[in-house]
């Protein structure tokens, strides 16, 4: 796979996940609020909780968006936006671990860790401007300057 196809597809995934779980936690709040590493938090509140599912499917939008564009810019963007959502809620789960077993908190840690390597991995590839080129097309050659 060229490194436009593994971009492309890896902001895909991320979109995906916040199509998911955006539609979960809004259809569904008090399910998403009985999964075992969401109901140790504090008291269940439907307003946040939904607030959470509609922020979700607005970084999906932008994801998809990004997708679909394949524009630089608007990749880097998305990614960043992904990458902070996802740094601050890692930051926030590793602060209260207490309530959840030893390898339930290193479960969560690593998914919640993926979720910081994945976009920080597609990043870098976005670094190449190759990566927006359709595959196919290559850069231009210089004109010859010799006279």
């Amino acid at each position: 796979m060229t490194r436009r196809e593994w971009l492309r597809a890896g902001l895909g995934l991320l979109a995906g996940t916040q199509v998911l779980l955006g539609l979960w936690i809004l259809l569904l709040p008090e399910l998403f609020w009985k999964w075992r590493w969401v109901s140790h938090l504090p008291p269940y509140n439907e307003h946040l909780l939904r607030d959470f599912g509609g922020a979700s499917l607005a970084l999906a939008v932008v994801l998809c968006a990004a997708v679909a564009a394949m524009e630089r810019r608007l990749v880097v963007t998305a990614l960043v936006a992904y990458l902070v959502a996802s740094v601050s809620h890692l930051v926030f789960h590793a602060q209260h671990l207490e309530p959840l077993a030893a390898a339930s908190g290193a479960g969560f840690m690593a998914l919640l860790g993926a979720a910081v390597v994945l976009p920080s991995a597609l990043l870098w590839l976005a670094s190449d401007a190759a990566a927006f080129r359709p595959s196919g097309h290559s850069e231009p050659e210089a004109p010859d300057r010799r006279g």
